[in-house]
């Protein structure tokens, strides 16, 4: 090796303890950054020993990242904030809004929140992107592009309510209140039902106690309709003691479209409730003769009537929860709950080989391999923790470390330099 090459030499390992100092400080400035990942400078040899010939020696730097290794979870009670617990990245898009070509990026920044318009955007300013539920379904989605996805958000939003189609009735009629001489007043209740639009009704049940034992009768109305009227009569004794014996003269009130009938073998009434261009038809259920699933009538108190009616009103959304499958549930104030988005997580063969950005992004390049779009939870994708963030992955004390190292290997590589010029200087010497 000649003396200028040991000089080059030198120089090499001062560029490269530099560029080594210059990761080692932007990781130490970035220890405390939310999801940011960890990069390093690795030494590789520049150069090669050529056979029978003059060296070419000395080393530069590759830069490598160590985007797979996971930071603590910091606790930020924020319901919008998520952490990866695992393998995997968030889909995010600096700009949204249409017509823009920004191209989606991949981050661990979870500090999402939602904006004026309800778009969840994380702290660097990026969108959080999933794949949208319709109707409860996720259907078919193209996990290997970013074709199907789309912003996510939380926003103000209604859901469509289901029109009630049958009330299943139980409840307790009070034994004694039959077969007396001057029987007292009716039993009322109510139940509740919901239109085709999500609204709200009620039909009233009103037992009138007959002067015959153990027989009742039923009278069935809205606010401004009477529906029809039956008589109901219970067991007194035997192993169906308390049970509908038999249902007897069904009369409707009602006129059309209202209507009214009773079919005494089930125990069931349709009720025809004059709501709409279409009428809406309810089935109600008082209870099969000889069954107990149903009315019963003992001795003791009136138990009012406890309904089991489907359908639903319509709602608004009030509040969201992220479950740890990156399912984006809406809870609405009529008590329903519905997935409106799923969060997916992007794994990559070689993560380490994602394209750096600005703001702890990343891109997808040719080092990083296929990209795909996981279910959280699923496969080698990691899980989604709702309400905290993941730290850096920095351990300072490693970066300190290194920095003395570092410090130590640029002031050999400097004593390099100044050997080689003591050399040369003796050299020049030589001929004086």
């Amino acid at each position: 090796m000649s003396i200028s090459n040991a000089m080059a030499s030198g120089v090499s390992g001062l560029l490269a303890n530099s560029k080594a100092v210059e990761r080692i400080s932007y990781n130490i400035a970035n220890a405390d950054t939310v999801g940011y990942r960890r990069s390093f400078a690795q030494m590789v040899t520049a150069g090669t020993m050529a056979a029978g010939g003059s060296p070419s020696t000395g080393v530069r730097t590759a830069i490598a990242h160590s985007n797979t290794d996971d930071g603590s979870f910091n606790s930020t009670q924020v319901s919008s904030n998520l952490a990866i617990s695992g393998n995997g990245f968030f889909v995010v898009k600096p700009n949204i809004n249409e017509g823009a070509t920004s191209p989606n990026l991949v981050t661990r920044v979870g500090s999402f929140e939602p904006d004026d318009t309800g778009y969840l955007r994380n702290a660097a300013g990026n969108y959080l992107m999933g794949f949208s539920y319709t109707d409860g379904t996720l259907g078919a989605v193209d996990r290997s592009s970013f074709n199907d996805v789309e912003p996510v958000n939380v926003g103000s939003r209604t859901i469509s309510g289901t029109a009630t189609t049958s009330i299943g009735i139980s409840g307790n009629l009070p034994a004694q209140e039959t077969g007396l001489a001057f029987p007292g007043d009716p039993f009322v209740s109510s139940v509740e039902y919901y239109t085709p639009l999500g609204e709200s009704g009620r039909v009233t049940f009103s037992w009138q106690p007959s002067t015959t034992a153990n027989e009742w009768n039923l009278t069935v109305s809205d606010d401004a309709t009477d529906y029809g009227s039956v008589d109901v009569s219970f067991t007194d004794s035997g192993a169906s003691a308390g049970t509908p014996a038999g249902y007897a003269n069904a009369t409707s009130l009602a006129a059309a479209p209202s209507g009214f009938q009773f079919d005494p073998a089930t125990g069931e009434m349709s009720l025809t409730i004059d709501n709409g261009t279409t009428p809406q038809t309810v089935s109600i259920g008082l209870g099969t003769p000889g069954s107990f699933e149903g009315l019963t009538q003992f001795a003791g108190d009136y138990t009012p009537l406890n309904a089991d009616a489907d359908g639903s009103q319509s709602g608004t959304l009030f509040r969201v929860e992220f479950d740890e499958f990156g399912d984006v549930w809406g809870i609405f104030d009529n008590g329903t709950r519905d997935r409106l988005f799923n969060v997916p997580l992007a794994t990559f063969s070689n993560a380490n080989g994602l394209s750096t950005n600005d703001n702890a992004n990343f891109s997808v390049s040719i080092d990083s391999g296929d990209l795909y779009l996981a279910a959280a939870g699923s496969g080698d994708a990691g899980t989604i923790n709702a309400g905290g963030l993941e730290s850096s992955n920095v351990d300072v004390a490693q970066e300190l470390t290194s920095l003395i190292q570092r410090q130590r290997a640029y002031s050999s590589n400097a004593k390099i330099i100044t050997t080689a010029d003591e050399m040369l200087d003796e050299t020049l010497r030589l001929k004086r």
